[in-house]
């Protein structure tokens, strides 16, 4: 089956780094119009709009995912500009240390409103279309965190599980409307995030110890699940939590 997006609408959030830019680079490849998300970099969404904007429909929105308001009328813009969103990919998220009885109220409602309330933020907005035109795919960015707790890390790892919740809740909730909820959860990706851990090689060599591929995913490893998720070779798949982490945690 070769996958083509050609006539598809993707909103993806978090689009100018990490896994967000692989998936925007992949499905922009795949002919998809594309809607993302960013924070700071306007110069890296200038870059992605320039590099794709002769073959298709392409347009980086700023966004605050903390400010509630301001996303709302983002994304309701977005609906608008491109006349509705066919496949959502909820990436947008960050990860920063946070000792449980050490971390404040406003460090844990950071994570949480960025990496789990927008999700369910976006999704509320895009559901509508989705269901009247019986048809949709929305892929959530989880983690291996959300499935076996991270320490020093337990917001995020909350935000991550809760993610994980959302996926096959929503998945029972919208699968009559012929609409797929499905979730990646991957384990360590080389991204800016990560990249400042990872610099300690001895923590890097303990890393790679625990993973039977003996790598660390790129982004682009991430994005091609997420793709595959998006296309009609995965539309029985629904509510599935798909792992890629080189076989570190074994569970389904």
């Amino acid at each position: 089956m070769i996958i083509n997006f050609k006539k598809r609408r993707t909103l993806i959030t978090g689009g100018t780094r990490g896994i967000g830019k692989a998936c925007v680079e992949l499905f922009a490849e795949a002919d998809s119009e594309i809607a993302f998300t960013y924070n700071e970099s306007s110069a890296a969404a200038k870059e992605l709009e320039q590099k794709f904007k002769s073959r298709i429909k392409i347009k980086g929105y700023q966004v605050d995912m903390m400010n509630t308001g301001n996303l709302e009328i983002t994304v309701k813009n977005i609906v608008e500009d491109f006349g509705g969103i066919d496949i959502l990919i909820n990436n947008a998220g960050i990860w920063e240390f946070g000792e449980a009885d050490c971390m404040t109220l406003e460090e844990w409602d950071k994570t949480i409103k960025i990496n789990l309330s927008s999700v369910f933020t976006v999704t509320k907005i895009v559901l509508p279309g989705m269901k009247e035109r019986k048809s949709g795919k929305i892929i959530n960015v989880s983690s291996t965190a959300g499935q076996r707790g991270e320490a020093f890390h337990s917001h995020y790892a909350a935000s991550k599980g809760g993610m994980i919740a959302f996926t096959k809740s929503l998945a029972a909730e919208v699968g009559k409307y012929n609409i797929n909820v499905n979730a990646v959860a991957p384990g360590w990706v080389l991204t800016e995030m990560s990249n400042p851990t990872l610099a300690d090689k001895k923590y890097l060599e303990k890393v790679l110890s625990e993973i039977p591929l003996q790598r660390i995913a790129t982004a682009e490893d991430i994005a091609g699940p997420v793709f595959f998720l998006a296309s009609e070779a995965a539309r029985h798949i629904n509510g599935e939590i798909l792992n890629i982490n080189g076989g570190s945690v074994l569970c389904g």
